[in-house]
């Protein structure tokens, strides 16, 4: 009974995680695109199908141990971004995009199961599953949007970071990207031994607001 619970709380997350890192990869290739670099599209990265966005240990192996996971990066060359555009404002537009879609996600979501509560005119009548499925979305999606954005390479947070330093200050951040990998370790070994309260705080937060939304529609 255990195994088979087990079972079905990891599908009922991996489901939405695999459509929110489908959708945040999607959305890089897509904003990549606009601005002229057609690398993402070539190598069939510009598509909604989870296979072409998967990665055997951030889609598949790690969301079975932890309540994240993460796809394979999109290929850009910044180098064919009009040149309208500029690179530094291309980088920072297409690292946007993949937290921007992971909020959309999330107010989707929202609007999906406060509407369906208002027209059952109760929580309790919409299936487990499907709420449960909704609520996963709202939290995941709020969490991949906050954690993408931290400025610790290669999180999209840095390359927005990278694109809006003033040159003055460019040596040191230089410096500090080159401990982009050790800095990210630590984050997350430090996140693993209880130090996420900062983390949890925005989805604690969106979770509250759900839930006074989900009382105000069902009175």
């Amino acid at each position: 009974m255990l195994t088979e619970n087990w079972f079905l709380e990891r599908i009922l997350f991996w489901i939405p995680l695999l459509l929110s890192l489908t959708v945040h990869e999607w959305a890089h290739a897509w904003s990549a695109y606009r601005l002229g670099d057609p690398t993402a599209e070539r190598e069939g990265r510009l598509t909604l199908n989870p296979l072409a966005h998967m990665d055997p240990i951030g889609t598949l192996l790690v969301p079975l141990l932890a309540p994240f996971g993460w796809a394979k990066p999109v290929p850009i060359n910044i180098g064919l971004f009009h040149s309208k555009v500029g690179m530094r404002t291309g980088v920072m537009l297409v690292a946007a995009a993949g937290p921007v879609s992971n909020i959309c996600i999330a107010l989707l979501s929202i609007a999906i199961l406060v509407g369906w509560a208002f027209l059952c005119g109760s929580v309790e009548l919409i299936p487990v599953s499907v709420y449960s499925l909704l609520n996963t979305a709202i939290w995941l999606n709020v969490l991949l949007a906050v954690f993408n954005m931290i400025p610790i390479p290669p999180l999209d947070g840095s390359r927005i970071v990278d694109a809006l330093m003033p040159d003055r200050l460019r040596g040191i951040w230089d410096a500090f990207r080159g401990l982009g990998p050790i800095a990210l370790a630590a984050v997350v070994v430090g996140l693993a031994l209880g130090g996420s309260q900062w983390l949890w705080w925005p989805i604690q937060t969106v979770q509250l607001a759900v839930e006074e939304l989900l009382q105000l529609v069902t009175r």
